[in-house]
């Protein structure tokens, strides 16, 4: 893990460094290549690969499906089998332990809290001679969620993808589950139920989202697609963009801390630890006006890295990602922190309140010791689905506005239209647009 000073290399370096790319296409791993070369017999990168995929399941539906679901997991599927069946929820509640249930409905109860207040109202307003306008906001009719589940389970993911469209009030909610040995994680089938998804289709990766996009004899097509994935799912989510919208395209994992002398090293190591377990790719940083803090925290990380048992994915994560700046002061380390734009930020200082409204770029801003990024990854209420990258300079977090869309309402008396058909008639002659002019015209 690196420590720079930025008195030493100066703002502009620092700034160079904590600059991220919006998603891009990456190299596949050596493994990966090797596999694609046994399946394809040539050697795609990701983004050609994914586009035979989404192509083929786009022309040939459930066979296309069914063909990479076996090439790909491993499992045979028929059509009726894509589905997963109230057998399969039965024996998730059996295996599922009472308390760690119970936790999940607390988990979802306090982001469906959370997410009611967002829920935005449909409005009108009358204006000179008797005119209307307005506003309607409207759910989406369905929508689809991808959550991840190959060879890990992510109820959480479940809970902050599919609350929030129900509270939007979405007709019909889906979600695509790649499943492990032919079958799902319980509580990721019973997170969904809690939530409020509709059906659960035992399908991954690409093929799932081209599925979901552009319908098949089995699956329903959606509005719009939501949730995070690997390379091949963010990928394809990229390819079908515009056939239907999504959510963002997500990236690795990170976390931003800005850390004043009162920061306690050890929360902070352990902080810093928690994006780095996630992948290698994730990133680590704290920018501190504090030197002494800072050898402190790079010490401290190395005791806890000793200790966990994704040890070997954090340490590829900080020795690649970690990085501790030593900013002049605190309020240079928020402008450097706005550069960075991270998807979650801490800020451990005396005062977080008094920093908060110079925070621009983050996608959720944790503020004091005692409200670590896992809170809200979990239980707080927010949503944990960010924007990463960087892109949190024009993202939005995940909320209910993001499955509602809004239509415009006009309404005009004639007498309202003649006062402003001049103005009209005079704008749309400038433009070119006869045939708009004289629809205001014969109506004079």
């Amino acid at each position: 893990m690196k420590i720079v000073r930025a008195k030493e290399i100066g703002a502009a370096a620092v700034e160079a460094l904590l600059q991220k790319k919006a998603f891009d296409e990456v190299e596949l791993n050596p493994k990966i290549r090797e596999a694609n070369r046994k399946l394809f017999g040539e050697d795609l990168t990701a983004a050609e690969l994914v586009r035979r995929i989404v192509t083929d399941v786009r022309e040939k539906g459930d066979s296309a499906v069914i063909e990479y679901t076996k090439l790909i997991d491993r499992v045979e599927y028929r059509p009726e089998d894509f589905l997963v069946s109230e057998a399969e929820y039965l024996e998730a509640e059996r295996q599922a332990d009472p308390q760690v249930l119970a936790s999940l409905r607390r988990a979802a109860e306090n982001v469906r809290r959370y997410h009611q207040e967002q829920k935005p109202n449909s409005w009108m307003t009358y204006r000179e001679h008797g005119s209307i306008l307005g506003q309607s906001v409207i759910p989406l009719d369905r929508v689809g969620i991808y959550v991840p589940g190959g060879t890990a389970a992510y109820p959480s993911s479940v809970i902050m993808n599919a609350v929030p469209a129900a509270v939007a009030g979405v007709s019909e909610i889906i979600m695509m589950v790649p499943p492990k040995n032919g079958k799902i994680n319980p509580y990721v089938l019973l997170a969904a139920r809690e939530a409020g998804v509709d059906k659960i289709f035992k399908i991954g990766g690409a093929q799932a989202i081209a599925a979901m996009a552009f319908g098949t004899e089995t699956i329903p097509r959606v509005d719009k697609i939501t949730g995070p994935g690997n390379i091949f799912v963010t990928l394809a989510k990229k390819e079908v963009y515009g056939h239907c919208d999504i959510d963002m395209l997500a990236g690795p994992s990170e976390i931003l801390i800005v850390a004043d002398e009162t920061a306690d090293p050890v929360y902070t190591a352990a902080d810093m630890l928690s994006q780095a377990e996630h992948d290698p790719l994730a990133c680590s940083i704290v920018i501190t006006d504090s030197a002494e803090l800072a050898e402190k925290i790079a010490k401290e990380a190395e005791l806890q890295l000793a200790k966990l048992p994704r040890q070997e994915i954090a340490k590829a994560s900080l020795d690649r990602n970690g990085l501790i700046v030593i900013a002049e002061d605190i309020r240079q380390a928020i402008e450097f922190a706005n550069v960075s734009a991270p998807e979650h930020m801490e800020l451990l200082t005396r005062e977080p309140f008094q920093l908060l409204p110079y925070v621009r770029h983050a996608g959720a801003v944790f503020l004091g010791a005692y409200s670590p990024e896992p809170l809200g990854d979990y239980f707080a209420g927010p949503n944990h689905v960010l924007p990463t990258g960087g892109t949190a300079r024009y993202y939005s977090v995940l909320n209910v506005e993001t499955f509602m869309k809004r239509t415009s309402i006009i309404s005009y008396t004639q007498p309202a239209l003649a006062a402003v058909s001049e103005d009209i008639i005079r704008l749309a002659e400038t433009e070119g647009l006869d045939a708009h002019a004289n629809a205001i015209r014969l109506r004079k």
